[in-house]
């Protein structure tokens, strides 16, 4: 008789034994391998392309950062130049003022060439650091480049047209050093 409590044993199967399932399980091995290099090639074009942007955008903001430090710089010495020029405006002045003086006597001429040459001399250096005088006689009378001093009444000229100027105005570049001051004429 049979011992029927113990099974018989089973006959196992292996993926290894039948050749159509392991042509199976290596196409299914190679397709979610590709699938997978395909998934980790995107991400790694992904991440690249990232990298890129962010490598354009930092080099473009130090670009921009490099430029408004230079140009900060550049105003900043254009600033300071500026005072100093200011204060050098009253020695043209004087200079000036020398220069229209009446000569007494033969002495005073040697005085006068020597102030001529001296008033040449700092003239030229205020345009070498770019420094303009304001045109001021014949034009129309502008508060941001010309300070009234007086006001007269001028039948020979028209209505806010500058007829004399007592002290020449500056400009450095575009900045204004010192306004003109003038006489304006009233019909």
């Amino acid at each position: 008789m049979v011992d029927e409590t113990q099974p018989e044993p089973l006959e196992e199967s292996t993926s290894s034994d039948d050749p159509e399932i392991l042509d199976e399980e290596a196409n299914v091995e190679t397709s979610e391998a590709t699938i997978t290099d395909d998934d980790v090639s995107t991400e790694i074009k992904q991440q690249r392309e990232e990298y890129y942007n962010l490598l354009l955008r930092t080099t473009a903001e130090f670009d921009n950062y490099r430029k408004r430090v230079e140009k900060e710089r550049r105003e900043l010495a254009e600033y300071v130049a500026g005072d100093l020029l200011q204060e050098l405006l009253p020695l043209v002045d004087d200079l000036e003022r020398a220069l229209s003086a009446e000569l007494e006597n033969e002495g005073a001429e040697a005085y006068r060439k020597g102030v001529e040459i001296i008033h040449k001399q700092l003239l030229e250096l205020l345009r070498k650091r770019g420094v303009t005088p304001i045109v001021s006689v014949g034009n129309d009378f502008d508060p941001h480049f010309h300070q009234a001093a007086v006001h007269e009444n001028s039948p020979n000229h028209r209505e806010g047209e500058v007829i004399e100027e007592f002290r020449r105005g500056y400009m450095l570049g575009d900045r204004l050093l010192r306004p003109s001051m003038v006489k304006v004429a009233k019909a």
